[in-house]
């Protein structure tokens, strides 16, 4: 697993898709706190990708050394790294500070999946492994040097990095991770006095706001943003105002004398 050395530990987890370019992308890289280090997931950018099935415990033990190294940290995960961020507090606590969760997916399993992608046409690939892993390989293959131009949505570096995995790390870390596992398994068991900072965009199609509101709402203690007009990609839209309240939330809760 790749990560960026830097003087602290502020550990940023990107999506499913992703690198750890995903946070600097255009005006995303001005606000990144001092002490943050950028993770490539394992199957991702420059970590290792073996042809292998990619579960929630290998995902884990993958991240390990890194947050171990900069224990005890904050964890700011973004779809499938709010997922991984809050599995790994949860099994790990004593290495954890804090958790932000960017675009948190929350389906309570492979039905609520289908129930939510179905009506839309990509939820059939979405929902199905095999044509998932297709769209995969189609993509990286025909269509990669073409991305920044069809994905004109995000940043140009974010389309091109979207091949930057096998169909094996995507379309497995897909379903073991974020379908067949359930993020409210993990709350429950999260210490209380660890702090949750849940972000959320208000349109967001890919992972539904209201099951996010019913985590927070389960959560004593814990805030949840919701931004008006905007989609399942908070940082890549407003970076400034993520890390406003990401930076306020960590002087705020994260280092309060009580949460020593």
């Amino acid at each position: 697993m790749e990560a960026s050395t830097g003087p602290g530990g502020t550990v940023f987890l990107h999506g499913l898709g992703g690198t750890a370019r995903y946070w600097q992308a255009e005006e995303g890289a001005g606000h990144l706190p001092a002490d943050a280090v950028l993770v490539d997931l394992y199957g991702f950018g420059r970590s290792p990708r073996p042809f292998r099935p990619y579960t929630l415990d290998a995902h884990l033990s993958a991240l390990e050394p890194v947050v171990a190294e900069h224990a005890p940290t904050v964890l700011v995960g973004h779809s499938l790294g709010a997922a991984l961020a809050l599995a790994y507090a949860a099994r790990r606590p004593a290495e954890v500070r804090g958790l932000v969760l960017i675009g948190l997916p929350s389906y309570g399993g492979p039905e609520g999946a289908r129930r939510w992608f179905r009506p839309a046409p990509r939820g059939w690939f979405l929902t199905n492994m095999a044509l998932s892993a297709v769209a995969c390989v189609a993509t990286r293959r025909l269509l990669g040097p073409f991305l920044p131009l069809i994905l004109r949505d995000v940043p140009p570096q974010v389309a091109r990095d979207l091949v930057e995995h096998n169909a094996m790390s995507s379309t497995t870390s897909l379903w073991n991770v974020l379908y067949r596992h359930d993020p409210a398994d993990d709350l429950e068991r999260l210490p209380a006095r660890i702090p949750v900072l849940f972000i959320h965009g208000a349109d967001d199609t890919t992972a539904p706001v209201e099951a996010v509101r019913r985590l927070a709402a389960r959560r004593p203690g814990s805030r949840l943003l919701v931004l008006p007009g905007v989609d399942h990609h908070p940082w890549l839209r407003v970076p400034e105002t993520c890390a406003a309240v990401i930076g306020d939330w960590k002087t705020e809760v994260v280092s309060a004398p009580h949460r020593r």
